[in-house]
């Protein structure tokens, strides 16, 4: 369980850093009430965790051997399309989550008033987050980690690297806009990936 847990920390954490959805967290931070949003964002990923895990845990009627190779497989690939995605971003594409994920808010807060309810900006927060995160590659890994490794040790490690995330997006949202290098943390997720296929191979 400690290698489940240990393996979706750092995946997530790693992937999460830059991602939409942090974007999304750092930027609803900077209009609400951080605590609401906080609460919004975090539950959302947790509950996208649970899910993913539940859905990983559907393969496990498939043999070990075929569950380990299709891990092994799936992180190759994601570690390969990753490091391709960050040789191939230029200065103008470096900022494509950060500018997306502002489209995101400004299109859901279009229309509403400035004075929102506690419950108004945590439903906010849990509906932009959870939307964003949904088939992202942070949602396949968990899948792929769920249905090969104990099912607790990953959602622990996955919730836990999500809320770190988040509470960086809450707490350092601001300075960080602007200032995070996609390609930088792109290419880190690739090589992460490719590590824990490697591993993966030679367990």
């Amino acid at each position: 369980m400690l290698s489940a847990f240990t393996a979706s920390l750092l995946l997530i954490t790693v992937s999460e850093l830059g991602d939409k959805t942090f974007f999304i967290t750092a930027i609803l931070s900077m209009r609400h009430a951080r605590r609401w949003v906080g609460i919004g964002a975090v539950s959302a990923l947790a509950m996208m965790t649970v899910l993913s895990v539940l859905v990983g845990q559907v393969a496990t009627f498939l043999s070990p051997n075929v569950l380990r190779w299709g891990e092994v497989c799936l992180f190759l690939l994601f570690g390969l399309k990753l490091l391709y995605e960050a040789s191939q971003m230029t200065a103008a594409s470096d900022r494509a989550e950060e500018k997306e994920a502002a489209e995101a808010v400004a299109k859901a807060e279009t229309g509403k008033p400035q004075q929102e309810t506690p419950l108004a900006v945590v439903v906010e927060a849990f509906g932009l987050v959870f939307v964003a995160e949904w088939g992202d590659r942070t949602q396949i890994a968990t899948i792929a980690l769920a249905a090969a490794n104990p099912p607790v040790g990953v959602v622990l490690g996955a919730v836990l690297g999500h809320t770190i995330c988040a509470a960086i997006a809450l707490l350092c949202g601001r300075w960080l806009c602007g200032r995070l290098s996609e390609r930088t943390l792109t290419a880190l997720g690739g090589g992460l990936f490719l590590l824990f296929a490697l591993l993966g191979l030679i367990s």
